[in-house]
């Protein structure tokens, strides 16, 4: 028997398509700005937003397939979807990631003095920009891996804004050329870090691994503590989509237990695991599955 809960307010579709909007009218500004003042800071930086305007489209189109009824050949519907965007956005970030890194070296090289005022101008709008972005996504971040890195994506992005706000100002006071693509490697290597993480959870939720938010010890003790369960086995735990979680698993017990009880653990399972799709079976220690009674 299993519960279902709808996971997909409006008011996460309403945050990625203005975020995909503000994102994108500030990385077309400061292409221009990083072109006009040959920085390859500012260039760096919008390239990463670039980059999260895409993850936030994929993330929105996600949002719309996982939406879809079930049908004969998709019985789970389009949920994973959303696991194949966040894999999809990883794989792309650490393609940025290579193409920076090789310009940022190049350019320390070969440095080219910039004007570092305007540098740390364009940035601080950046800063607000991602800020603005990022509270977008805050309210519904803790259940949906695709909103969560949508906002830490978008978090960072204000952070590396900041850097290159420093950036700029130390160029301005000092003339030092180097210190654009050095600034330009630092974040690459925060790009890194971000990326790393959500890859890994997204190969894991591909592969059908149990979410890094549950602890499937902790709920087979819960199941094993249910009165009249001698035993669980078959326990089994993955993600339908970002944000929804299935269980199955076979409960050893003397007897079936009425409607009642199946209602009780789906909605326990829910509110302390986020578990939303619960199938559970019963049978008798001679492993015969039972009806009303074993």
């Amino acid at each position: 028997m299993g519960a279902g809960h709808d996971h997909t307010p409006k008011s996460v579709t309403r945050a990625f398509v203005l975020g995909i909007l503000l994102n994108a009218l500030f990385v077309i500004a400061e292409v221009i700005a990083g072109f006009w003042l040959d920085s390859l800071s500012l260039l760096t930086d919008a390239g990463h937003n670039l980059a999260d305007v895409g993850s936030l489209v994929l993330g929105l189109l996600a949002v719309s397939l996982a939406s879809r009824r079930p049908s004969g050949n998709f019985t789970y519907g389009l949920r994973k979807s959303t696991v194949l965007a966040s894999l999809i956005n990883s794989v792309t970030l650490f393609l940025a990631i290579g193409a920076l890194s090789y310009a940022a070296i190049s350019r320390l090289r070969n440095p080219v003095l910039v004007h570092g005022e305007g540098i740390a101008g364009v940035a601080l709008i950046g800063i607000l920009v991602n800020t603005g972005s990022a509270l977008l996504f805050m309210r519904d971040k803790k259940n949906d891996l695709n909103v969560r890195s949508a906002y830490m994506h978008l978090l960072a992005d204000a952070g590396i804004s900041g850097g290159v706000v420093v950036a700029g100002i130390v160029i301005s006071v000092t003339g030092w050329a180097w210190f654009d693509p050095l600034v330009s490697l630092f974040v690459s290597l925060a790009i890194l870090y971000g990326a790393w993480g959500l890859l890994r959870e997204s190969l894991r939720l591909s592969l059908d691994g149990v979410p890094s938010e549950v602890n499937i010890q902790e709920v087979r003790s819960y199941l094993t503590s249910l009165k009249n369960v001698d035993d669980v086995h078959d326990l089994h735990i993955w993600a339908l989509s970002t944000n929804e979680t299935a269980l199955t698993a076979h409960l050893v017990m003397p007897e079936s237990s009425d409607p009642v009880f199946f209602h009780d653990v789906n909605e326990e399972l829910f509110h302390r695991f986020r578990i939303s799709h619960a199938t559970l079976q019963i049978e008798n220690r001679d492993g015969q599955i039972c009806g009303q009674r074993c």
